[in-house]
């Protein structure tokens, strides 16, 4: 076997080289090509990770009142229960529930008969005893007759007076008369029915005026006072509010619940609204006409009032201090400015720094742009 040498030139040494170093760079970058991409977008996944996506809203001025809050039942202001005074049938009935009635009006009309013949007895009796007493006072004159017969006499005369007056009131009371002006809202006679003495036979409520009693904590006793606006919704009337003012404020506390009655009182006959009623009553008594407000959302459950503020995409724990609270809405009259984007969706996984991504929320845009002004509600405690 033969050998054979080949001897390469310089130049020929030079290409080969760099054949090779093209080769490995070529190798070398379909090998790290794939790994570079993927750390890329993991790099890009992570920074998406880090955003937290929230919901937001902006600080911004609207009027406010604040409102002490509580339900009660509508009572009417005049309320009573008709009773017979007599007994007696029930010749006629002369009204019917729901028939609006006035003081002194008849309501029922009993057999008369037996209480006419005490009071014709009564009268006899004291006609007799009128004719004896001048009598004997024409006598007592002459001498015939002595003093105290004359004044056993008057005595006698003054005591069948009194049973005639009494036999006639009697008979008044076999008309049943109406002792106020109301509504006749319920009836327990019919005609026919014999009726016994202190016997109920109508209910009559005066609906003119209707009252609530709230039965407020004592610390809102300097805050409330008589002649202040109160507003009504009653569950019987969706949709509708009512208006009356604070009639009266108890003044006193009761020891054992710490509590003071407040009586409202309402136009029932010019905002139909009926005994019995059951509403959820707002006493106004105060009101901000320009103040910052946030929503109820955007506060955070961890103690001290504060909200989480977004700025330059990043979240910054901001301690407030609260004003009257109003249906969703919260004044802030420490800590914000207007204009200050709060987080009102996304706080649990905030902290203060994190990064945020804001989501456009157009139901949260439309209520900072808000401008009507409603009163507050506070049911318990003024803020």
């Amino acid at each position: 076997m033969s050998h054979q040498t080949f001897l390469l030139g310089p130049r020929s040494g030079l290409c080969a080289a760099a054949l090779l170093l093209s080769t490995s760079l070529l190798l070398s970058g379909c090998a790290a090509g794939p790994n570079n991409e993927a750390k890329a977008a993991e790099t890009k996944d992570e920074k998406k990770v880090e955003a937290v996506p929230v919901e937001v809203a902006v600080a911004s001025h609207r009027a406010v009142a604040a409102s002490y809050t509580g339900t009660a039942a509508l009572e009417p202001r005049a309320e009573s229960q008709v009773v017979a005074k007599t007994s007696g049938v029930a010749l006629a009935v002369l009204v019917e529930e729901g028939q609006r009635v006035s003081a002194g009006q008849p309501l029922v009309r009993l057999d008369p008969d037996r209480a006419r013949l005490a009071v014709a007895q009564s009268e006899a009796q004291m006609r007799k005893l009128e004719n004896d007493y001048q009598r004997a006072q024409k006598l007592v004159a002459q001498q015939l007759v002595s003093a105290a017969s004359v004044d056993q006499l008057r005595y006698d005369l003054e005591n069948v007076r009194a049973q005639y007056r009494l036999a006639t009131l009697e008979l008044s009371y076999t008309t049943v008369v109406a002792p106020i002006s109301g509504v006749i809202a319920s009836r327990s006679i019919k005609t026919g029915n014999f009726v016994q003495i202190n016997t109920p036979i109508f209910r009559i409520v005066d609906n003119s005026r209707l009252e609530a009693t709230l039965n407020v904590p004592e610390r809102e006793l300097a805050t409330l006072r008589a002649g202040q606006p109160v507003t009504l919704s009653a569950d019987a009337l969706p949709g509708q509010t009512f208006t009356g003012v604070v009639d009266r404020i108890a003044p006193v506390v009761d020891s054992g619940s710490g509590t003071f009655r407040v009586v409202s009182a309402f136009d029932g006959a010019a905002q139909s609204l009926q005994p019995g009623m059951f509403g959820r009553i707002r006493i106004d008594y105060d009101q901000r006409a320009d103040a910052l407000v946030v929503p109820r959302l955007a506060l955070l459950d961890d103690g001290e009032p504060a909200v989480f503020r977004v700025r330059e995409g990043k979240v910054a724990r901001v301690p407030v201090k609260l004003g009257y609270a109003e249906g969703p809405w919260v004044e802030i009259r420490e800590g914000l400015a207007a204009g200050d984007q709060i987080v009102t969706a996304g706080k649990v996984a905030l902290r203060d720094g994190t990064a945020v991504q804001v989501i456009a929320d157009p139901k949260a845009k439309a209520k900072t742009v808000a401008t009507s002004a409603k009163p507050a509600e506070k049911a318990g405690s003024t803020q």
